[in-house]
């Protein structure tokens, strides 16, 4: 962020979709703290914050009568947390368009914050509609786009917005730099050897990503439901395993493209299987080709774990996307924690380590060893797409 902010008013577009419980009361405040460092500096420049984020998806979970439901998705609840955080004059706008909106925001002195209500309760913000983004334009006078969360999504405050000020008006927050580097170096320059391990349940999801890890990986690791896929297409028993029948050709091509280019694919040698998709189910352990009818894969097991942790902690660079099994089934949690913490071992050798994809990141912060690897994306689907190497709109509206 090189654009001086003194006496400037700085519209922010924040990802502040964070996890509240039935007393809204924040429980994970990652996203937040991480926009703390680009809000501080605008604020320590003698400059003023325009916040704006969504939070859920209010226009899909009306009240019975069919209006917003104000209360639950309101960003008011943040306004405490955003005080204590920033130790500023956080002030909050019932709206992110119209005449109170436009009055605070022209009132906001510099060192001052304004945080404004839900961008979703409007449909034009998902719409992308050019009108609505240029009466949030009209708030500020600099655009920044710290929010790598929405990225990928070409709606009105991530993207439309920016066409209204100019290449001397518009910047990434430290928190988008970060994400962008990070990125670019684990898939443009990573040291080798490079591990991509990528758990979930469907192949679908992840296809792309797969393929394009073929393009820089030495060694692809598979956990999660997806790997029974791939038993499946090798003519495997999987029992009552999540699988995607139709996918097993995309698994076989997918296979024979990694052996043309020389890429060892790891699938887990055994599996921890339950006979139920429930936290108190019978567990037992079986090869991950012959599980049995009745019982399903729900985590790699001990030897597919101890096998994993063995290729992670010989890399130099890791990219983790995606849990191992049912992680927050405390019996099937076991296969992600050995990889989180096969990642942590692996930074302390000097490994560059990058974290991304909700699952992997809540299970390593759950862990408490997200200081312990060298990056952790905020970023799901956008990570997700910037791995598979998709032009992300967020980005391109700032570049362009």
């Amino acid at each position: 962020m090189k654009l001086n902010f003194k006496d400037k008013k700085a519209l922010i577009r924040v990802d502040f979709n964070v996890p509240l419980d039935k007393e809204y009361k924040i429980t994970d405040d990652t996203r937040i703290r991480e926009a703390v460092p680009t809000i501080r500096h605008i604020l320590d420049q003698g400059g003023s914050v325009i916040l704006m984020s969504h939070l859920g998806r209010p226009l899909e979970k009306l009240n019975a009568n069919g209006s917003i439901n104000t209360q639950k998705f309101t960003l008011k609840h943040l306004v405490k947390h955003l005080r204590r955080k920033l130790k500023a004059k956080v002030h909050f706008a019932d709206d992110c368009v119209g005449k109170q909106a436009v009055k605070k925001a022209a009132a906001l002195q510099p060192g001052e914050v304004l945080l404004l209500e839900n961008t979703r309760f409007h449909p034009e913000e998902e719409a992308g509609d050019e009108g609505f983004a240029k009466k949030l334009a009209a708030l500020g006078d600099i655009y920044v786009n710290d929010a790598f969360g929405t990225a990928h999504r070409a709606h009105a405050s991530t993207t439309v917005v920016a066409q209204f000020f100019d290449k001397n008006h518009k910047t990434f927050g430290f928190l988008m730099e970060r994400e962008i580097e990070n990125a670019t170096r684990a898939m443009k320059t990573p040291a080798k050897p490079v591990t991509c391990v990528t758990g979930g349940s469907k192949v679908s999801d992840k296809i792309m990503l797969l393929e394009k890890f073929l393009y820089y990986a030495d060694n692809i690791l598979i956990g999660g439901a997806m790997a029974y896929t791939f038993f499946l297409a090798k003519k495997g028993t999987v029992g009552n395993s999540l699988v995607e029948a139709d996918k097993i050709k995309n698994a076989l091509e997918f296979l024979k493209k990694a052996r043309a280019a020389g890429v060892k694919v790891l699938l887990p040698k055994d599996s921890i299987c339950g006979d139920k998709f429930a936290a108190d189910a019978k567990v037992q352990i079986f090869p991950s080709n012959q599980i049995p009818a009745g019982w399903m894969g729900l985590d790699i097991g001990p030897s597919a774990a101890k096998s994993f942790a063995s290729v992670i902690r010989k890399s130099k660079t890791v990219i983790w996307n995606g849990p191992m099994g049912v992680f927050e089934m405390p019996a099937f949690a076991e296969g992600t924690k050995v990889v989180a913490k096969a990642c942590a071992s692996a930074t302390k050798k000097g490994a560059f380590t990058m974290v991304g994809g909700g699952d992997s990141v809540a299970a390593i912060n759950q862990l408490k060893l997200a200081k312990k690897v060298s990056f952790v994306s905020t970023g799901g689907g956008a990570m997700l797409e910037f791995l598979e190497g998709k032009e992300l709109p967020g980005i391109k509206a700032i570049t362009d």
